[in-house]
């Protein structure tokens, strides 16, 4: 009920306590101006996709970095902006809730009153549904005060993610004129910022004075990028199950009869887990992107953990907790090969109960070898983005009645001489996602709804809200905003069922894998052998707002030197030191030097571009 959204709450003592801590500000968010340097055009990520993303972009292709300064920055070409007239603003959650998501309210609307108290923040009640339908709740500091630091979407709510249709772009684009916003914040993950892209092209377009700014919100941690060093909620999501990890190590130590299988939600890629991994130091866990890479089958997967089990057991170790992402069932070349072929005949019409007759043969031969849920489980109609329901399939139960039979069959056979396995299933998603959000989150939230002011308040359209140097104190903080576009690309051939080759040619942010040349990884991967043989099991706790663990932040983002925004500026600091170097009239061996180098410089980088690195 409409009714539902903005009441208060009655908050616990920890809740009341969460709810007076406010948040820093890094000092270029201080004041009351606005300061902002527009840097160099950004390019598009792949070199092959600037053709299309041209004729997808007309309007917001190409356009500049914009990093906001402090008060006492000395740049020379920055734009001050002091005289701010009041706005309307619109905010809208089109992602899975994520821990976190209020603050970004939070910030915005504090950002709207201290530069003009006459501003007016609506928030759309009931996500992307609510936008087409003009459904508004006027924010204000009475209806935050038992939201602020806390966890869930139920200030505003969700629910479709996507703003992709015609007729959807089209209600969009009358909501924002009917409303007369000055700007649309968009909150959500890789799906949600990818319309809002596109909105803040087709807003561009129909001139349109909304603009259109999004928001890196997903517990998943997969919209990553040079711009983008980590997303809102993921720190916490990472926190809270690392310390459910841990129980169940510490009980699997003390038992020492139990096999721990615990799935983790991430959708496809294995962020979540990696980082819960470096968290926590369970036995093992099995990386969607490693399974990818090495085309691993079900069956390898299985016999990997069924030598792990037996190597342990001859270290008297009968127990152990393995981890597995939730998309790890999409990383197995015949599993995904099966599930597309069941998706493209649910969309055929094709009912459940007669796909496995339709199958073809080597997919009707792995259908049938498994186990009755699994089967069921595959036959579920995808999501409305056409992914598997991933929450839905238990890849972790599966995985352990592999290594059982197996496992069984070794006693059996007398090459297993320990206990006998026993298994022990856990799925740890919403558990997480509903949480308190983390110190971290709380901060990062709460600056990038100021960010997002400071966006609109520059004119800036089809941008991201960015942070970097995340790893470092909050008032070492780099704030700025990117052309969404810079972070996209095209994805040009997919390979339906029938194994044939379509083209793809709606430019899109893509999920980032885990990088398995990062040092994350690498990390993980020095460490393995010892966390599967030697039970380093580590117990971060539960959440802590103060004291030694208040201020820990994700293993993942600290051990990764990202500050890519930051290297940008000083590459141009290095320009502009070159340019006052050689001027007409400076030597010839100044100038021979400089040629020189430059022309070596253009050839390496030529080089690197030309092959796609990084």
């Amino acid at each position: 009920m409409d009714s539902d959204f903005g009441i208060p709450r009655e908050l616990s003592p920890l809740q009341q306590l969460r709810s007076q801590y406010h948040p820093e500000l890094p000092p270029c968010l201080q004041g009351t101006t606005v300061r902002v340097e527009l840097g160099d055009g950004t390019t598009v990520a792949e070199a092959a996709d600037s053709h299309t993303m041209a004729r997808a972009f007309p309007h917001t292709l190409g356009q500049p970095l914009a990093h906001f300064l402090r008060e006492t920055a000395q740049v020379a070409d920055a734009h001050i902006i002091s005289e701010l007239p009041s706005v309307r603003v619109g905010i809208v959650f089109c992602g899975r809730q994520a821990p976190g998501g209020h603050n970004v309210i939070w910030g915005l609307f504090e950002a709207l009153k201290v530069h003009n108290a006459k501003s007016t923040l609506l928030g759309f009640l009931g996500g992307s549904e609510g936008l087409f339908a003009q459904k508004t709740l006027e924010i204000t500091d009475d209806i935050l005060q038992t939201y602020k630091n806390q966890g869930g979407y139920d200030l505003l709510g969700r629910t479709k993610d996507q703003i992709k249709t015609t007729e959807q772009v089209n209600a969009a684009l009358k909501a924002c004129t009917d409303l007369k916003l000055d700007g649309l914040v968009i909150i959500g993950g890789v799906i949600s910022n990818t319309d809002a892209a596109h909105l803040a092209e087709f807003f561009a377009a129909a001139k349109c004075p909304t603009k259109v700014v999004g928001v890196p919100v997903t517990t998943n941690g997969d919209l990553k990028n040079q711009f983008v060093e980590a997303n809102v909620g993921f720190d916490t999501i990472c926190k809270v199950n690392s310390q459910l990890i841990s129980n169940a190590c510490t009980d699997a130590l003390s038992a020492e009869k139990y096999y721990y299988f615990i799935r983790l939600m991430g959708r496809k890629h294995s962020h979540v887990a990696l980082e819960c991994t470096l968290q926590s130091h369970p036995n093992m866990v099995i990386l969607g992107e490693e399974v990818a890479a090495s085309k691993l089958t079900i069956f390898d997967i299985a016999k990997q953990i069924c030598d792990a089990v037996q190597a342990r057991a001859v270290e008297d170790k009968n127990h152990g907790v393995i981890l597995i992402p939730e998309g790890l069932i999409v990383s197995i070349p015949e599993v995904y090969a099966l599930l597309k072929e069941i998706h493209g005949l649910l969309r055929q019409g094709v009912a459940a109960d007669k796909i496995s007759t339709q199958l073809s043969p080597w997919s009707s031969a792995l259908f049938e070898f498994l186990p009755p849920f699994i089967k069921k489980q595959l036959l579920l109609h995808p999501e409305s983005d056409d992914s598997a329901q991933l929450s839905q399939i238990e890849t972790e139960k599966l995985l352990a009645y592999l290594v059982e039979t197996e496992m069984n069959k070794r006693l059996k056979e007398g090459t297993y001489k320990g206990k006998k396995f026993n298994a022990i299933c856990h799925f740890f998603g919403y558990q997480a996602r509903g949480s308190l959000p983390s110190k971290f989150d709380c901060d990062y939230a709460y600056v990038l709804g100021h960010i997002c002011y400071h966006a609109l308040a520059a004119g800036l359209n089809g941008y991201m809200a960015t942070v970097t140097n995340l790893k470092s104190p909050v008032n070492k903080w780099k704030c700025g905003a990117a052309p969404i576009t810079a972070m996209m690309s095209v994805k040009h051939w997919s390979q339906d069922a029938s194994y044939t080759l379509t083209s793809i040619g709606r430019p899109a942010i893509h999920p980032a894998m885990v990088d398995l040349k990062g040092k994350a990884y690498d990390l993980l991967r020095q460490n393995s052998q010892k966390f599967l043989m030697e039970d380093l099991y580590r117990n971060p706790g539960p959440l802590q707002y103060d004291g030694p663990g208040a201020d820990a932040k994700a293993v993942s983002l600290c051990v990764e030197d990202q500050d890519y925004m930051g290297r940008i500026k000083k590459l141009q600091e290095y320009l502009d030191q070159v340019r006052k170097i050689v001027k007409p009239g400076c030597s010839q061996d100044v100038l021979k030097a400089a040629l020189s180098v430059m022309a070596s410089v253009t050839d390496v980088l030529t080089t690197i571009s030309s092959t796609g690195g990084q």
